[in-house]
């Protein structure tokens, strides 16, 4: 099992803490000893398990907007985004899980021009507010035929901290590992109105791998002319 180098240091930690306590349970009670070991052997596992990074087999199509996370279709709803599209926008929104895989991918490929992070509260993921109110990192990124897609990384109750390795000029390919969100969190994704969607509210999605939309054939023209700083 491929372990994301992100959980490094985090399950250095856990390790480092379980082989504390293990020594520590040794002065105590036989019976006591094994149930502390079995706890301190399960808590590892679960970090281990929760940092995993499987391969994904990538969809191959310019035209193929994919998902950045894994996890469930919570909502798909319209909403005006100010800043990066400044107009009303699809929004797709995906629940992560503690059980799902937490390695975001890129869903399209193109030029990152817009990064953004903002601190901010920690409540539940899958409610609606979270995508306004919590810790969250905006990206941005202009598909060569000039179509804008727009992804969210949102905390959640658990999740405490995003990771990412995106930077505002970086050309990247869809499918490209970028970051993570430690424990239960959400990914939002923006979408131009007339976008092609390929799921619905409920759907289980695959990092790089689900297909969430398609471009239009005679959308890059119209997208090219709307591209402004």
């Amino acid at each position: 099992m491929k372990i994301s180098k992100q959980g490094y240091s985090t399950i250095a930690v856990v390790l480092l803490g379980s082989a504390l306590f293990a020594m520590i349970a040794t002065l105590l009670p036989a019976w006591f000893s094994w149930a502390i070991w079995s706890i301190l052997f399960l808590v590892s596992f679960v970090v281990i398990f929760f940092f995993r990074d499987p391969e994904r087999v990538i969809p191959v199509g310019e035209e193929l907007i994919l998902a950045p996370a894994d996890g469930k279709i919570v909502s798909i709803r319209m909403e005006h985004e100010p800043d990066y599209f400044q107009k009303e926008v699809r929004c797709i929104s995906i629940f992560l899980s503690p059980l799902d895989v937490h390695i975001n991918r890129v869903p399209v490929s193109g030029v990152v021009d817009y990064v953004r992070y903002y601190p901010g509260k920690f409540l539940m993921a899958w409610k609606e507010e979270a995508s306004l109110e919590n810790e969250r990192a905006h990206f941005g990124i202009t598909h060569p035929g000039g179509i804008r897609v727009m992804f969210k990384q949102i905390t959640g109750f658990l999740a405490r901290r995003i990771v990412y390795e995106l930077k505002e000029g970086d050309t990247v390919q869809s499918g490209d590992r970028f970051g993570l969100m430690k424990f239960s969190s959400r990914m939002d994704v923006l979408l131009p109105a007339d976008i092609e969607i390929r799921v619905q509210e409920g759907d289980r999605t695959v990092a790089g791998e689900t297909v969430l939309a398609y471009m239009p054939a005679d959308h890059d023209a119209a997208s090219a002319s709307e591209v402004h700083s």
